[in-house]
């Protein structure tokens, strides 16, 4: 344990387990639970009782560079902003039994508040919560409740829409791309709503997808990207994390345009990204966050955070981007917020496998 160099934001300490060491927690669980106790380092040991205490649970790497750094940076504005006692897990498998044992973790020291970071936790947020009734739980981008359990959520899949109506618009080949890592819900539901913003703009376009099976992978994201290249792709919307590094390589090499997701990417590579579908997912543990400190917060609700907050919910779009295209998504964008647009998440079609 200790302090990462190398992380963003003000690093605080934190607990990073390689699979070995989650066996051997979860046996420590099984014969004696308060035992995990011991393997934590709290942040602020001597903090005054009265004061906020959030752990929070990342299924990867606060490094990432996407949805996981995003969600640390919120638990950091949360020290920050409310003057919290803050703990966290990163580095941990996106498998039940794994994100689990790791909720015990952080349970076992009794914070006033929980925040699984990423919808994959869902499964174990349920458990676990039921596990632990007197603590507060609250997954981020999830879609599960109970007694002392609820969900944050902010709404990617209406920037992801915009994406897909933008990509309509600017695409030069009528062949357009997504690709994503692991299949959770949402991502499926960010896949769906730019597949369906693609066909209200351009109804007659090419859709190119996949769920690659990892988010991190970059030679995988490198080779997908070509794929889709090869097959007409001139826009390609990826929602990955440490993983988008080879899809924006093999989009420099072959002249053609990404659309990222989470922030805006266009500043860090203005050659490659023509916009960014904006999702800021450190908004909704901060939100829970701030609730709980005025007490507001409730177990068994799905809070929704969409385009109405642009702070959350955006899609930035690239200098280059003709006016008459910014001006046909300033309008559907407010259709979205008045109603008059519904953004659809389903998606049956077809899909690239590798």
């Amino acid at each position: 344990m200790g302090t990462r160099a190398d992380c963003p934001c003000n690093p605080v300490p934190h607990r990073r387990y390689q699979m070995e060491e989650f066996a051997l927690l979860r046996r420590l669980y099984r014969n004696m639970a308060a035992a995990a106790v011991a393997v934590a380092l709290p942040l602020a040991a001597s903090a005054d009782d009265d004061q906020l205490s959030v752990s929070m649970l990342l299924a990867g790497q606060i490094d990432d560079n996407g949805f996981m750094e995003a969600g640390y940076n919120g638990l950091v504005a949360i020290r920050d902003e409310l003057g919290a006692q803050i703990d966290y897990i990163d580095g941990v498998k996106p498998e039940p039994e794994l994100l689990a044992a790791a909720l015990r973790e952080l349970a076992a020291d009794g914070p006033d508040l929980i925040i699984a970071h990423g919808g994959q936790n869902n499964q174990a947020a349920e458990t676990v919560a039921a596990e632990f009734p007197d603590l507060k739980f609250v997954v981020v981008q999830g879609a599960v409740t109970g007694p002392n359990l609820s969900s944050y959520e902010v709404l990617q899949e209406e920037s992801a829409w915009l994406a897909g109506a933008a990509a309509g618009l600017l695409t030069e080949t009528g062949t357009v791309g997504h690709i994503s890592g692991i299949r959770v819900t949402p991502g499926l539901k960010g896949r769906g709503g730019f597949y369906h913003g693609l066909m209200h703009t351009n109804p007659d376009a090419k859709f190119l997808t996949t769920f690659a099976g990892d988010q991190d992978d970059n030679e995988l994201s490198y080779r997908v990207a070509s794929d889709e290249i090869d097959q007409g792709a001139d826009i390609i919307f990826t929602m990955l994390n440490a993983g988008r590094t080879g899809a924006i390589d093999a989009m420099r090499e072959h002249g053609v345009f990404q659309i990222g997701n989470v922030r805006d990417w266009y500043p860090d590579h203005p050659d490659v990204f023509i916009a960014s579908a904006i999702a800021n997912v450190s908004v909704p543990g901060l939100t829970a966050a701030r609730d709980l400190a005025e007490g507001r917060w409730e177990g068994g609700q799905i809070v929704k955070i969409g385009l109405e907050d642009p702070d959350a919910v955006s899609l930035a779009l690239s200098p280059d981007v003709p006016e008459e295209v910014r001006s046909r998504i300033d309008g559907l964008r407010q259709d979205i917020i008045d109603g008059k647009i519904e953004v659809s998440t389903d998606y049956d079609g077809p899909e690239l496998t590798y």
